[in-house]
C-alpha cells in the first residue's frame, strides 16, 4: 500500500514524530478540501462521519491537514503569479531595448537631415552670389522623399494583395522603426505596473499613436480579439465584413466597412471603409494591418453615407509576438484622418489630437487584452455570481444605448419633435424600440402593443474651468443635487411595461441613494455598479405600497491622475432579479475635455478650500507637462435621457423630458461653478486666510488640550501649517458649533472617509455619520470634552456619506479655540480608520 509521509513540523506537532496517511486518506482529504476549502469545526466533522476512511484520525490532525493545504495553494498561486510577473518584465525590458534602438535610428536620422539641410542653405546663399541658371544646383532629394511612390491599384485580388502587402510594410515600419517621430504619451509613466509604453506622433499627416505591452494570451487570442472592434471600443457601431479571401500564404484580406459614433450632439458620426490583411510573418509573428480603400482605381464604389463624414485610415494595425513561456508582446499602431474641417472649431481638438486617439482607442485596446487575460488567469474576484462576459455584456449595452441616444440615427428610427422656440433641448422619438429593448417589451405586453415608443432629450454645453473626473464624481456621489425621484419612478415604473403616467401623477417617492460594487476593470477606469434607491412614500397608503427602485450605472473617468478619453456616467433603471436579458434605456452625462492638444494628464485638484489646502502645488501640473493652465480648462458636457411613452401621452411626455433636461443643466452648472477654482488669479491661491488661521487654531488647541504635537513642522508659517493638516493620515474634522452639528471642514484623510467633497461636505452632520453606540458615547464624553477640553472615545464604527461603514483604532475629540480663547468649533481625529 503505498503511504504518503508527512512530517510532524510542517503539521505544527513536535518534532521527531509523523503523522502517515495512506494513498486513499490522501485522496478522501483532497475530495474534502475540494468540495469544502474552509469548513466550520462542524461541517468538517460531518464530512469527517461521511467519510469512514477518516475517522480514525484525529480532528485536530485533519484541521492541520486543511490548513498546510491552504498554504500550499497560496504558495501555487503566488508562483503563478510570480512568472506572470516576470514574464512581463521579461517583455517589457525587451520593449524597452527594441525603443532605444529605434530612438539611436532617429538620431542618426535626424543628424542626416540636419547635414542635409546645412548643404541646402550653403547652396542657397552660393545660388543668390550667382543668378545664372547652370550655377543653381541642387544635391538630391530630401530624405523623406526617397520613398517610391506607387501608383493607385485596382480592386482585384491581385490589386488588394498588392495594397495589403504595401500596407504590412507600412506598418511595421511605424511600428519598430522611425516612419513616424514618436513622443511619449504625456501623464504615462513607464514600470511594471503601466500597461505599456505609449507614444504619439510629434508631427505628420493625421493624428497617430502607437503603444507596446505585453499580453497574457497567445497570439492568435490577441488577434481574434482586437478584430472584433465592436466587443472591446465603445465607440464603435458596426464593423461589417463587404468581401473577404484567402492568400497563397495562409493570411486573409477583407474589405470592410466600419462606423463610428459621434462622442458628442456637436458634430456627426465617421465611418470608414477599409482593407484588412492578417498574415504569418517568417519569425511566427502575426500582423493584422488595415487602411483606407478611398482613392484605389476601380476599386469598391461606396456612396458616402448620410449623416456620417468618411474619415480615413492611414496604415495601422497590430503586430503580435508570442514569448517564450506563453503570452506575446504587441504593437498597436493607430493613424488616421478624421477630417477636422466638418466639426465645429470648438470641440476640433477632438478630432486634431494625437493624445486623443490613444486614449480613445489605442489604451483601450491595450487595457481590454489586460482584462482578459486576467479573468481568464482567474486573478478577477466578481460578486453576485456574475461570469466576466456577461459584465462586459451590460457595459457594451449601457454605452452603446446611449451613444445610440446621443446619435439618433436615421436608420435606426429616430426621428425629431419640434421644439418649444428655444433650441436649448434636443427632442427625438423612436416607434421602433425593439431594436434596443429586445423582445421582452416589444411583445403584446409591451410598448409597441400600447402604441409608444422611446423618446429622448438630449443637450450638449461647454464647461468653463472644472476638471470633467471632479464633475461626474460629483455627479456620481451625490444625485439628490440633480435628479428628480418622481422622474426615477416613471423610469422605473415605464419600464416594467405597466402604468405609463406622466411624472406629477406618479406617488411622491424619497429615499436614500446606496451603491453597490459589481465590477471594475483591473485599473479602476472603469466600473459597474447597482444603485439602490430606497423608496420611501410620503403617505402612510404609499409607504406600505412604495419600493426600492435600482439602476445599473456604468461609471468611467473618474480618477484625476489616470488617462483617459473622457468622464462618464451612464445608468438605467432595471428591476430586483437583475436578468442578464432585462432590457435597458440607458440615460447619462459625459464630460470631454477640449484642453490644446489634450495631450496633458488631467489636472490633481480637490474642492474649495482644498485649492487653499494644497500649498504651492494645489491644481498645478508637474513639471513637463504640456497644455493649457487647469484654470482655463475647456470641456464639453453631453447630457442624454431617455424615457418610453403612449402615443397618447407622448406631448406630456415630451414637455416633461425638455423641462427635466433643462433642469438638469441648471443643476449640472451650478455645480461646476461650485467646482471650479477661482477666476481672479491664472495660479491657485496660496490658502486664504481663514483657512490658513483655522489650521493654526486646530494645531495650537490640540498642543494646548493634550500636551502634544499634531504635525510635526520645522517650520511654524501659517502655510506649512495648513500643508502638513491636508496631508495628515488620520482624517480630521471640524464641527460647527451648534445645536445640530454639521461639518465644516475636512482634511484629504477626512474626504476619503467621508467618501465625499468639500462641497458637499456642509451637508453632512456628526448625528449621521456615528452609528448609535458612537452617538451614546459622544453624548456622555460631551461634558468632559467641554470641561476638559478633550476627550478619548473607544474604536468603533461610523458610516460613510455612501453609506459604507467605516472602522477606526480610536477617535479623539477637542475644543478649537480662536485667538480671543472662545471655543470656535470641536475638532475630531479618526486614528487608523479604514472601510470594513
Amino acid at each position: 500500500m503505498t503511504m504518503t509521509v508527512v512530517t510532524a513540523q510542517s503539521c505544527g506537532m513536535e518534532a521527531g514524530k509523523y503523522v502517515r496517511y495512506t494513498a486513499e486518506q490522501v485522496e478522501a482529504l483532497e475530495r474534502l478540501y475540494n468540495d469544502c476549502p474552509k469548513p466550520s469545526s462542524l461541517r468538517r466533522q460531518q464530512l469527517i462521519r461521511e467519510c469512514p476512511i477518516l475517522s480514525h484520525i484525529e480532528p485536530k490532525q485533519i484541521k492541520v491537514w486543511f490548513q498546510n493545504r491552504r498554504c500550499r495553494e497560496k504558495q501555487r498561486k503566488e508562483a503563478s503569479r510570480l512568472q506572470t510577473v516576470n514574464r512581463k518584465l521579461t517583455a517589457m525590458n525587451k520593449l524597452l531595448m527594441e525603443e532605444n534602438d529605434r530612438l539611436q535610428k532617429q538620431v542618426s536620422q535626424l543628424v542626416y537631415e540636419n547635414g542635409y539641410f546645412r548643404q541646402q542653405i550653403q547652396t542657397v546663399s552660393i545660388a543668390t552670389t550667382d543668378t545664372s541658371c547652370e550655377s543653381v544646383v541642387t544635391s538630391g532629394p530630401h530624405p523623406h522623399h526617397l520613398t517610391p511612390q506607387h501608383p493607385p491599384r485596382d480592386a482585384s485580388p491581385a490589386g488588394f494583395l498588392s495594397i495589403a502587402e504595401e500596407t504590412l510594410t507600412q506598418l511595421l515600419s511605424k511600428a519598430t522603426e522611425t516612419a513616424v517621430d514618436w513622443i511619449q504619451m504625456p501623464g504615462m509613466k513607464p514600470g511594471p505596473d503601466s500597461i505599456g509604453i505609449v507614444t504619439i506622433s510629434n508631427s505628420c499627416t493625421g493624428v497617430a499613436a502607437r503603444a507596446c505591452g505585453f499580453a497574457g494570451l497567445e497570439p492568435s487570442k490577441v488577434a481574434d480579439i482586437l478584430k472584433d472592434r465592436p466587443a472591446w471600443l465603445h465607440d464603435c457601431r458596426c464593423l461589417n465584413v463587404l468581401t473577404a479571401f484567402p492568400t497563397g500564404k495562409g493570411g486573409t484580406v477583407e474589405v470592410l466597412y466600419t462606423q463610428m459614433y459621434a462622442p458628442t450632439t456637436l458634430a456627426p458620426a465617421r465611418d470608414l471603409l477599409t482593407l484588412r490583411y492578417t498574415s504569418l510573418l517568417e519569425d511566427g509573428s502575426l500582423v493584422v494591418c488595415e487602411r483606407s480603400l478611398t482613392g484605389i482605381q476601380s476599386g469598391p464604389n461606396m456612396p458616402s453615407v448620410q449623416h456620417f463624414v468618411r474619415a480615413q485610415m492611414l496604415p495601422s494595425g497590430y503586430l503580435i509576438r508570442p514569448c517564450e513561456g506563453g503570452g506575446c508582446i504587441i504593437h498597436i499602431v493607430d493613424h488616421m484622418d478624421l477630417e477636422p474641417w466638418s466639426v465645429p472649431e470648438v470641440i476640433r481638438p477632438l478630432y486634431e489630437s494625437s493624445a486623443v486617439l490613444a486614449t480613445r482607442v489605442t489604451i483601450t485596446a491595450l487595457r481590454h487584452l489586460r482584462q482578459v487575460a486576467q479573468e481568464v488567469s482567474g486573478e478577477v474576484v466578481l460578486g453576485w455570481g456574475r461570469q466576466p462576459a456577461a459584465l462586459r455584456a451590460f457595459s457594451q449595452r449601457l454605452c452603446r444605448g446611449f451613444n445610440d441616444a446621443v446619435n439618433g440615427f436615421v436608420d435606426d428610427g429616430w426621428s425629431l419633435l419640434g421644439s418649444d422656440g428655444v433650441e436649448d433641448v434636443i427632442i427625438a422619438i423612436n416607434s421602433s424600440p425593439s431594436k434596443f429593448l429586445g423582445s421582452q417589451l416589444a411583445s403584446s405586453d409591451g410598448i409597441s402593443a400600447l402604441n409608444g415608443g422611446i423618446l429622448c432629450a438630449k443637450a450638449s454645453m461647454l464647461l468653463q474651468n472644472v476638471p470633467p473626473a471632479l464633475l461626474v464624481r460629483f455627479l456620481r456621489e451625490h444625485r439628490s443635487e440633480w435628479a428628480d425621484c418622481n422622474v426615477d419612478a416613471y423610469s422605473s415604473a415605464t419600464m416594467k411595461a405597466n402604468a405609463y403616467n406622466v411624472p406629477g401623477s406618479l406617488g411622491g417617492i424619497t429615499g436614500s441613494q446606496v451603491i453597490l460594487p459589481l465590477a471594475h476593470t483591473v485599473e479602476h477606469e472603469e466600473f459597474l455598479e447597482v444603485i439602490k434607491l430606497e423608496g420611501q412614500g410620503l403617505t402612510h397608503e404609499e409607504a406600505l405600497l412604495s419600493k426600492d427602485m435600482f439602476l445599473l450605472q456604468l461609471c468611467s473617468g473618474i480618477d484625476e491622475h489616470a488617462v483617459g478619453f473622457c468622464a462618464q456616467l451612464v445608468f438605467a433603471p432595471i428591476d430586483a432579479s437583475f436578468a442578464d436579458d432585462a432590457p435597458l434605456l440607458p440615460s447619462g452625462f459625459r464630460v470631454i475635455p477640449l484642453e490644446s492638444g489634450s495631450d496633458a494628464s488631467p489636472p490633481n485638484r480637490t474642492l474649495d478650500l482644498a485649492s487653499a489646502l494644497e500649498v504651492g502645488s494645489a491644481g498645478t501640473r508637474a513639471s513637463g507637462d504640456c497644455g493649457d493652465s487647469p484654470y482655463n480648462l475647456r470641456s464639453v458636457l453631453t447630457i442624454a435621457f431617455q424615457f418610453t411613452y403612449q402615443n397618447h401621452v407622448r406631448d406630456s411626455v415630451a414637455a416633461m423630458a425638455r423641462q427635466y433636461v433643462r433642469h438638469v443643466i441648471a443643476s449640472v452648472q451650478r455645480v461646476a461653478i461650485a467646482l471650479a477654482p477661482s477666476l481672479q488669479s491664472p495660479h491657485p491661491p496660496p490658502g486664504t486666510p481663514e483657512a490658513l488661521t483655522l489650521a493654526r487654531w486646530i494645531c495650537e488647541s490640540y498642543r494646548m488640550h493634550l500636551g502634544l504635537e499634531l504635525i510635526e513642522s520645522s517650520s511654524e508659517t501659517n502655510e506649512s501649517v495648513l500643508k502638513l493638516l491636508w496631508h495628515h493620515s488620520d482624517g480630521i474634522m471640524c464641527c460647527s458649533w451648534k445645536t445640530l452639528p454639521v461639518f465644516t471642514f475636512a482634511n484629504q484623510a477626512g474626504l476619503d472617509m467621508l467618501e465625499t467633497t468639500l462641497v458637499a461636505l456642509q451637508d453632512i452632520s456628526l448625528e449621521k455619520i456615528l452609528d448609535e453606540n458612537g452617538r451614546k458615547r459622544l453624548c456622555s464624553d460631551f461634558t468632559q470634552i467641554m470641561q476638559q477640553g478633550y476627550a478619548y472615545l473607544p474604536a468603533g464604527i461610523c458610516i460613510s456619506s455612501m453609506g459604507r461603514p467605516v472602522s477606526y483604532d480610536r477617535a479623539i475629540a477637542w475644543k478649537v479655540l480662536n485667538d480671543e480663547d472662545v471655543t470656535h468649533c470641536i475638532s475630531f481625529m479618526f486614528v487608523n480608520w479604514s472601510f470594513v
